[in-house]
This record gives structure tokens, sequence and C-alpha cells, in this order.
């Protein structure tokens, strides 16, 4: 299993590597949490949510994650190129976060719209988080014979 928050620190690291997305936000625009001093562009955590598809309860292996990017560029040509940075970087990425396997992540849905309330473009990224649990951390599977 891997913790929401563990899989969050991780996917920030990844970010903050990303020499492209560090200058498409003008340094520290990767926040943990919406400020109202914070400078534009920038992109804040969004919900995590850990779940079983099958029975709705909690599981850590299948988490969703919201990632939402901030701008107040003419236009949402910006926001766009930021959340194609992200993209780019986290679609298909795998990690390994502690020793109890391999998190994949496949990006679910991204929207860019501008929020009228707000006067800001406000685009949305949700990536699915799978882990795979380590062979040695599994019971083995069994085989019915004929």
């Amino acid at each position: 299993m891997t913790a929401p928050g563990n899989l969050m620190q991780a996917l920030f690291l990844r970010l903050k590597t990303d020499a492209s997305l560090s200058a498409l936000l003008g340094g520290a625009g990767l926040l943990e949490q919406a400020s109202d001093k914070a400078a534009f562009p920038n992109v804040t955590y969004g919900r995590t949510s850990a779940f079983d598809l099958e029975t709705g309860a909690d599981n850590d292996n299948d988490q969703l994650v919201t990632l939402h990017i901030w701008s107040k560029a003419q236009g949402e040509a910006e926001t766009r190129r930021i959340m194609d940075s992200i993209r780019a970087r986290l679609d298909g990425a795998a990690f390994s976060i502690g020793s109890r396997g391999q998190t994949r992540l496949s990006l679910e849905f991204a929207e860019a719209r501008y929020d009228e309330d707000l006067a800001v473009h406000h685009g949305l990224l949700r990536f699915r988080a799978l882990t795979q649990e380590a062979a040695s951390q599994t019971a083995p599977m069994h085989v019915a014979q004929e």
C-alpha cells in the first residue's frame, strides 16, 4: 500500500525536479494548498481518494490524485502548457514508494476552464495511481488443475 501523503510527496518531488515546469511556474509554483498570497501561475494538491472500484471500500492500492493549475494570464494557453508539462512528466510514470511495490500513474481526466467567480483559469488533472504489491509481499496465486 502507498499512503496518499507519501504518494503526493513523491509526485511533487518529481514535478519539482522538472526544469521546464519550474520555468513555466516561475520557480516556487508548486504548493501543498492554495493561498491568497500565492503568486500565479501555481499548482496545488487536490483531493486524493483511495478506494476499491468493486466494493467501494478504502484501498490505498487504487487511488485518484487531483492536481489544480491556477493562472491569471490572458487566455488559457498558459494553463494548457502547464497541464501538458505535468501530463508529460506523470502520465505513465512509475514510482517505488517504500517497500510495498511499484505505483504506476495514468491520466484519468483533464479539464481547463475559466472560473468567472475567481477571475482565474483553472486546470484540473486527475491521475489514477495503482500500486502493484511486490511479489514477496503477496500471497501465492493458486491455479485450479483439471
